[in-house]
């Protein structure tokens, strides 16, 4: 699991920042990590430090993680796109690659309101912590926020670390919880939704299958189950020349971009080697004025 780090803390530091811990304790710590099956073990054991204020507790935190927990549960946060994402023990943990999602966002939401004189108006559907909402928060500066999820912990979790751009979070399944007054005026509508197929969810790392809300995996028989029903929906909610964005695996994409094309959108298809990703990006047109003759 890739380890979460700060701009105030780096992985590459070589002392602990809460309290004082001899090297023998580090190397114990190390070592029961390492043995417990963690690859970045030194540098788990540091940030666990830095989140214990005491021997007693970073004792419990070493615990819970050799337990299997996922590190960004055990220290309460994940990294993201530069941010401190709170997250929350249930909650989906947000991965790097969908950074790339995220700045694709963030460039399509400045193109749609360039020179428009008002904030961009921006979903995020199945947003779990609002990782991607609130780096859109962050990128975009001025932004009328909105975010939607189906789990109740992910809706409070959302909650906290959206609130600094204003946003606001609604509990419920896709668009539904959403306020009618969006339809037709939202310029970015990203969706994280579980794309994993139900076959493979067994599959999955220990630390997702076990600690991470099913709801947020598991993406029904060919993984595009959810993706389906969110491209159908865009349409009503996208103002002309918004977009919608939704990550997928490879393989998957152009069957999403078919379904998009479909729908009345203008699919294009990008992918990020450098981090694995690959996103399909949808446009509602805009309506040509007809000339007068």
């Amino acid at each position: 699991m890739p380890v979460p780090s700060s701009h105030s803390s780096s992985s590459s530091s070589s002392s602990f920042s809460s309290f004082s811990v001899s090297a023998s304790l580090r190397a114990a710590v190390v070592t029961r990590l390492r043995t417990a099956g963690c690859v970045f073990a030194e540098d788990e054991a540091r940030l666990l430090a830095t989140a214990a204020g005491s021997r007693e507790e970073l004792a419990a935190l070493v615990d819970r993680r050799a337990a299997g927990l996922p590190l960004e549960h055990v220290v309460g946060w994940a990294e993201f796109g530069g941010l401190r994402i709170a997250v929350d023990p249930g909650v989906f943990v947000p991965r790097r690659r969908s950074e790339f999602l995220a700045r694709r966002a963030a460039a399509l939401g400045r193109r749609a309101v360039a020179g428009a004189g008002r904030a961009a108006v921006v979903v995020d559907l199945c947003c779990g912590s609002g990782a991607v909402g609130a780096f859109l928060g962050d990128a975009l500066g001025s932004v009328e926020l909105y975010a939607a999820d189906v789990d109740p912990a992910a809706v409070r979790c959302a909650r906290r670390n959206v609130a600094p751009y204003g946003g606001r979070v609604y509990e419920g399944d896709l668009y539904a919880p959403l306020p009618a007054a969006l339809r037709g005026r939202v310029d970015v509508l990203v969706a994280n939704a579980p794309y994993v197929p139900t076959d493979a969810v067994g599959l999955l790392p220990p630390e997702a299958r076990l600690h991470e809300p099913r709801v947020a995996l598991d993406g029904g028989a060919d993984g595009l189950g959810v993706l389906r029903r969110v491209i159908a929906g865009a349409p009503g909610w996208l103002a002309p020349g918004g977009s919608l964005l939704v990550e997928a695996s490879e393989p998957q994409a152009p069957e999403l971009a078919e379904a998009a094309a479909r729908a009345g959108l203008t699919p294009r298809v990008a992918g990020s080697e450098e981090l694995s990703a690959t996103v399909v990006a949808a446009t509602r047109p805009v309506a040509r004025t007809a000339r007068p003759r």
